[in-house]
């Protein structure tokens, strides 16, 4: 939380610096003044947008949150869980509201998924129906807006609840007007995919603010749920989007996560995960697109028996940064976790994983592993990474650990010793990296599609 705050020691010093300078007729703001400044201008374009609603839930969230975020200002790299990410490119750019818009259905086709015969879509942080395909919808499963759902003081209960209090967090829920609800009752299986899919028309400098809250009732509910990020066109635009996941015992969700936005984009997710005993929890995550990528993670286990497993895959190349961020907190005995996270940096590309993994005094008989591989395929090429295990309990099995390497020579000359060529070595090795996530994810032609494409950004 202190590393969220707006004026840091270091911060104040260089304020009095900027604002005692002998001789100086106007002295130029420091850069924690310029970035207070910034994130003040932001809320206040964020704040400004939100429409005013009737739920009183709603609009107390959305006051805490105002009042929180007084005091904060754009992270910067003094702010330990930012040392690596550099949002100062920001600072050049004027985010606006987004405006609504009408896009043809011929628009998102590029994006559709054919097993997922259940559709939501989001045009710029606006939820449209006519785009979406609820037709499917199985009996005890509900999607649809926040703001028009029923059982509002059951929802009210979990929104805004799971998760840190970190700067683009707060930001989101302090513009909250709506969002998206999927609830599920006690023992709904869900049997093809929902598809939740968030577009971004970027014909100017937008900042917009998805927001999804996933309830899943005890009673061995199941769902999977495909959460993707895309855009229409190639401007400059920023995504800040927050998805909160609430668990009832025994309901499982595989959570597939794709963020494929603009090369000029800058996305900054968080998944905030609350796991009741016995539940099951999957998240894939793939991440090739924006410009700058920033994905926090928060899962709290808050019961024995749960389940959590972590797959994610991230691409950088070009100039692109691309940030994970997790915590999984396991408090209680007979927990599961498992994260395999892979990072392929090319040209210029950047890198970087923190995982934390805090497994309390009363997490006995825990199982726990995490691992973060990297491969560089360029000298330039750059990954940063920080597996982090904190262990209270006495009676676990834990690891975790990571590599940073290059593609082997052994294993190029190998593969042209059988006949390939040098580019077609590479694209295979590459393909056997990323393809032990990408086997992962539950949906075949999604495999294909995200294939394809990761191999053409590689290749570029």
């Amino acid at each position: 939380m202190v590393a969220d705050l707006s004026v840091n020691a270091q911060d104040s010093a260089d304020l009095l610096v900027a604002n005692s300078t002998p001789g100086a007729r106007s002295p130029q703001p420091s850069k924690a003044a310029q970035r207070a400044t910034y994130y003040a201008d932001l809320l206040a374009t964020v704040t400004a947008a939100a429409t005013p609603t009737d739920w009183a839930a709603i609009e107390q969230v959305r006051s805490q949150a105002q009042a929180v975020a007084q005091e904060m200002a754009l992270p910067s790299t003094r702010d330990e869980d930012w040392r690596f990410t550099d949002l100062s490119p920001m600072l050049a750019t004027t985010f606006l509201a987004p405006q609504p818009v009408t896009i043809a259905p011929a628009a998102i086709a590029a994006f559709e998924i054919p097993e997922a015969t259940v559709r939501v879509v989001v045009v710029n942080g606006q939820f449209v129906s006519e785009l979406s395909n609820l037709e499917e919808l199985p009996d005890g499963v509900t999607i649809g807006p926040l703001t028009v759902v029923d059982d509002r003081e059951q929802l009210a209960a979990h929104l805004g609840q799971q998760g840190g209090q970190d700067a683009f967090s707060v930001l989101n829920t302090a513009g909250l007007s709506d969002g998206v609800v999927i609830k599920l009752e006690r023992r709904v299986q869900v049997a093809k995919p929902i598809h939740l899919l968030y577009v971004t028309t970027a014909d100017q400098p937008t900042i917009t603010q998805p927001r999804c809250l996933v309830l899943a009732k005890a009673g061995d509910s199941h769902c999977t749920l495909i959460e993707d990020y895309a855009a229409i066109g190639q401007g400059s635009y920023c995504t800040n989007s927050v998805m909160e996941v609430v668990l009832g015992n025994c309901a499982t969700l595989h959570h597939v996560r794709l963020q494929r936005e603009g090369n000029q984009a800058i996305h900054i997710g968080k998944t905030a995960i609350c796991q009741d005993w016995n539940s099951h929890y999957t998240l894939t995550t793939i991440s090739d697109g924006a410009a700058i990528a920033r994905h926090s993670i928060d899962i709290a286990q808050m019961g024995p028996g749960t389940e959590t497993i972590l797959n994610g895959l991230a691409i950088a190349t070009g100039e692109q940064l691309t940030d994970t961020h997790s915590s999984l907190v396991l408090n209680h005995p007979h927990g599961t976790a498992d994260q395999l996270h892979k990072c392929i940096a090319d040209d210029r590309g950047h890198t970087v994983f923190n995982g934390r993994v805090f497994v309390g005094h009363d997490a006995q008989q825990t199982n726990a592993a995490q691992l973060n591989r990297n491969l560089l395929l360029s000298p330039k090429a750059r990954a940063d990474t920080k597996p982090q295990l904190e262990i209270i309990a006495d009676d676990v099995k834990c690891s975790h650990g990571s590599t940073v390497s290059q593609l082997e020579d052994s294993e190029v000359f190998y593969c042209r010793s059988r006949g390939l060529d040098l580019a077609t070595a590479r694209a295979l090795l590459l393909d056997g990296f990323a393809g032990e996530i990408l086997e992962r994810l539950p949906i075949a032609s999604l495999r294909s599609t995200l294939a394809n494409r990761i191999s053409q950004q590689i290749s570029r």
